[in-house]
């Protein structure tokens, strides 16, 4: 079987490695002519465990390719996969400009059926867009090529993307008839073995299952923050309080553990997305729209404590950042928390020292020199009045804190992810501030 990956971004590098590895012969096509010659040469553009060895696995083995001409792998192919951006405009809605190029393209070459597919998260009604996009361009010609649509959204969670590809809960494919719905069955079939199933649906409904899949998580996060900024209040533990609620079976214990909100490129975006679509259809969310509002305040409430406890004067005080993606194994800093403390600590006058296992370089390009980065956790201590964690890398977990007394100037923790003892830390001589912690 062949198929077309258009897009070789985070998901379109990923669904085209990952089905190459089920035997499928993948071209992926981008039109930057750079990361394509990046890719040939052996470097990932982006952070993402095994997704390296995979690429470079069916390269040599022959079943995966990179181009930026659409037209090389469109011979032969059964599928291809639209996986471009969608960014959000100042309205909160998703740009299509990519995806209906994409389509545009597709419609100027196609020469035999094939399945479009619309892998890239996209607003309700957009497969029709796509369907008219690529039949204009056909009448264009003069031509009666025919093509079928499907919605396949991605369920990826960046860090363990490769797993959740191979191994998926559930394989969600919105289609309008049965010829489409036995090419993408076969297709996805080697992914099932494990008897999860394969979701099919009606197109309009695939569509939004993934922006409503991504807003009730992002619901449960802004829910225990709410509560844990509570706790803090009355003099709670939000870790108790946690518990005693994820034992109920009604509720479980996913997606309630509290920090300093969620970020990266998928739930800001399509929270906002999910508002602005029922928004364009006469209809106000106000359950999300509560969720994206309490997400806002909670990127606020480090720098909230760390400006109490220094009675609001930070001028020449040094702050030490362990963390600065938006979730451990990732380099993604999009819409993270560290990000929006460091630019009000930064305009409070204090300095910032950071570290990272793997995000520095993208911080570089957005932030440039206006912090400090080190090479290690430690390095980001020294002479520090205080130390923030905002990211639960595994090597930040059990740290060396007579090590790190003896190199802070104030012994200062501000928690953002709840992962150490307070009373530990207290018996420590350090000062111990989390989220909801009393």
């Amino acid at each position: 079987m062949r198929i077309i990956v258009v897009g070789t971004g985070y998901v379109g590098l990923v669904t085209g490695a990952c089905f190459a590895e089920s035997g499928v012969n993948v071209t992926c096509v981008d039109v930057d002519a750079d990361k394509i010659k990046q890719i040939k040469d052996g470097a990932i553009p982006i952070y993402e465990p095994g997704l390296e060895s995979l690429v470079r696995s069916n390269i040599e083995k022959k079943r995966l390719s990179f181009t930026t001409n659409i037209i090389e792998g469109i011979e032969g192919s059964e599928v291809i996969f639209i996986a471009v951006g969608t960014p959000p405009g100042e309205d909160g809605s998703a740009d299509l400009k990519h995806v209906l190029n994409v389509a545009k393209e597709i419609g100027l070459i196609i020469k035999q059926h094939i399945v479009v597919v619309t892998k890239s998260t996209v607003p309700v009604g957009t497969s029709e867009k796509i369907r008219k996009t690529i039949q204009a361009e056909i009448d264009k010609r003069h031509e009666s090529v025919t093509f079928d649509i499907a919605s396949n959204p991605e369920f990826l969670k960046e860090g363990a993307a490769i797993d959740d590809f191979l191994k998926p809960e559930r394989i969600v494919i919105g289609t309008d008839n049965e010829k489409t719905r036995e090419i993408m069955n076969r297709l996805y079939m080697p992914f099932v073995l494990n008897n999860h199933p394969i979701l099919f649906m009606d197109i309009p409904s695939a569509e939004i299952t993934k922006y409503a899949a991504n807003a009730m998580l992002a619901t449960r996060i802004s829910f225990i923050n709410e509560i844990a900024n509570l706790c803090d209040i009355i003099g709670a533990d939000i870790n108790n309080v946690r518990k005693g609620i994820g034992s109920d079976s009604r509720i479980g214990s996913k997606f309630i553990y509290p920090g300093t909100g969620y970020g990266g490129s998928c739930f800001p975006k399509d929270v906002k997305a999910i508002i602005r679509t029922a928004k364009d259809n006469g209809y106000e969310l106000n359950v999300i729209e509560a969720v994206e509002k309490a997400n806002e305040y909670q990127k606020n409430v480090i720098f909230g404590k760390i400006a109490k406890f220094f009675n609001d004067d930070l001028k020449n005080r040094i702050i030490g950042i362990w963390g600065l993606s938006f979730k451990p194994k990732t380099d993604d800093i999009r819409e993270a928390s560290s990000i929006i403390l460091i630019e009000k600590l930064l305009k409070a006058g204090a300095r910032v020292k950071a570290y990272d296992p793997a995000a520095i370089n993208e911080t570089r390009k957005l932030l440039g020199t206006r912090i400090e980065y080190t090479s290690d956790q430690y390095e980001a201590l020294v002479n520090v009045d205080a130390v923030a964690l905002m990211t639960e890398w595994s090597e930040f977990h059990l740290p060396d804190f007579n090590r790190m007394a003896e190199l802070m100037k104030g012994k200062v923790i501000f928690d953002g992810r709840n992962i150490y003892d307070p009373a530990q830390l207290k018996k420590l001589g350090f000062t111990y501030f989390g989220i909801g912690r009393g």
